[in-house]
């Protein structure tokens, strides 16, 4: 029997809600609405958690009605209402989590609390139906590991980064530049006019074995890169700008392609995916698809960022598997996906990373 699921997103600067219907085979995204909060952040050249958690509070409400508006349903339609519980940050998931329970306990509803990454990781599923397993690069602002995902709620970690995810490195990279956030994007616009093979730049861990990343030694190499030629030449030109970026980028995915192959390498799956905000980035995409000759999948760039679709996907899983949370479904900043994998190196005192 086909089910209609209410998602709700906000575990970071984007409030959320779609609605999906269908079963796990089946599926139809009728509303999918996501509220930005890049204005409310630029001026701060980030994120601030606090600003963010007070944008949802605000919006939440006001994008559940519109999700339900235009899916042409009522709100009382919905059989189920899945949640990010987390990771994120900690006042935007809350703020989720909150208000999915006051619809459920007022609705009479079951309620499903998801992992975001899970949302992720299966966002190919639900975009080209992919049988388990296939290996998943998740790549975003926070987050960044390569995933054998195995089922609804089964995923094995075979690596990640060890510092900063290439979301993080990207933004940063731009603010170093004085290019405007959020950073993926601008890099990647201003490396189109650059010159990727001007300057070297370190390719981290590629001298070690493993899937494990890191990138804050390549963002320090641009910091120190930047500083050489404002010595040097009294500032930066516009072409210094962008060969530093395609340079950057270029780095970036030639690190992600070999470490994909080794992935590749650690067992038989079906295909490879990617997902995550910036597997919307098409060079490293093309470098991506080229290390297999396996199905390549890259959802579309609006289900590549974060939304509310693919909670509400997951949720559907979940809840068709027979899980329902009760009112004491809690937010969490840290949720890793694969708890029996050893905590990432650099994971500090407040446990491993997602």
């Amino acid at each position: 029997m086909a089910l209609t699921i209410l998602g709700i997103e906000s575990s970071c600067d984007d409030t959320a809600a779609a609605i999906l219907r269908g079963t796990g085979g089946d599926v139809a995204i009728l509303s999918n609405v996501v509220s930005s909060q890049t204005d409310l952040h630029a001026a701060f050249g980030g994120v601030v958690p606090e600003i963010a958690a007070r944008a949802h509070a605000e919006t939440l409400d006001l994008v559940v009605e519109e999700a339900v508006t235009t899916a042409g349903i009522a709100l009382h339609d919905v059989d189920a209402i899945a949640v990010t519980a987390g990771p994120g940050l900690i006042g935007g998931v809350l703020s989720g989590v909150m208000a999915a329970k006051g619809l459920a306990l007022g609705l009479g509803k079951p309620l499903v609390g998801v992992n975001h990454l899970a949302g992720h990781a299966l966002t190919p599923q639900l975009t080209d139906g992919l049988a388990f397993p296939y290996l998943l690069l998740l790549v975003s602002g926070g987050h960044c590991q390569f995933l054998r995902v195995e089922g609804p709620e089964s995923f094995t970690r075979l690596g990640g980064t060890i510092d900063d995810a290439p979301g993080e490195a990207f933004d940063k990279v731009a603010r170093l530049l004085g290019l405007p956030q959020p950073g993926g994007p601008s890099v990647e616009k201003a490396a189109l006019e650059g010159d990727a093979k001007r300057f070297k730049l370190p390719r981290p861990l590629l001298d070690r074995p493993g899937c494990d990343l890191s990138f804050s030694g390549l963002k320090t190499a641009v910091l120190r890169l930047r500083d050489g030629l404002v010595a040097e030449n009294g500032g930066l030109t516009e072409q210094d700008r962008a060969d530093i970026c395609a340079g950057f980028q270029a780095t970036v995915a030639h690190v992600l392609a070999e470490k994909s192959r080794r992935a590749l390498a650690m067992g038989e799956v079906t295909a490879f995916a990617v997902a995550g905000g910036v597997a919307a980035n098409q060079t490293l995409r093309a470098a991506l698809e080229a290390v297999t000759d396996l199905p390549f999948v890259a959802p579309p760039l609006a289900l590549c960022t974060d939304n509310a679709a693919m909670i509400a996907y997951a949720g559907l899983l979940a809840f068709e598997g027979g899980r329902v949370d009760g009112m004491d479904l809690s937010a969490r900043p840290r949720w890793p996906l694969d708890t029996d994998a050893a905590p990432m190196i650099g994971s500090g005192k407040k446990g491993a990373k997602a």
